[in-house]
């Protein structure tokens, strides 16, 4: 498995609108992609909001399935092969595959219970 670089850091947010205010009127960051889950079919008032920081990736969320991945996302650079990989390796599988319009990613727990997230952005 390579990992190629880290995707993304993200937090779970429980009040989406003090959340973005906070980050990006207290802190000045701009957004860099916005997701309403509810245009996606999810429920209404959920939301994935991204900024971009040096080329890196911090989000927050109020989803509810999308805050168990809250820390770090690794990008790896084949998919398949990576999750067979950990599978082989005996680690504990958080979630299922997830797809989004822009990726496929899968939770996984380390021997500690941190979350880590292994994410491929579709091409």
């Amino acid at each position: 498995m390579k990992i190629t670089e880290i995707a993304f850091t993200v937090y779970p947010v429980s009040d989406i609108t003090r959340a973005r205010e906070f980050y990006e009127e207290t802190l000045g960051l701009g957004v860099y992609e916005e997701v309403d889950y509810e245009q996606e079919g999810g429920p209404a008032g959920t939301y994935w909001i991204e900024y971009e920081v040096n080329g890196s990736i911090f989000a927050i969320s109020n989803n509810l399935e999308l805050s168990q991945q809250n820390g770090v996302a690794f990008e790896v650079e084949d998919y398949e092969e990576a999750i067979a990989a950990l599978k082989d390796a005996g680690v504990r599988f958080v979630t299922d595959r997830i797809d989004t319009p822009v990726c496929c990613l899968r939770v996984i727990s380390d021997p500690d219970g941190n979350l880590i997230t292994i994410h491929k952005r579709k091409t």
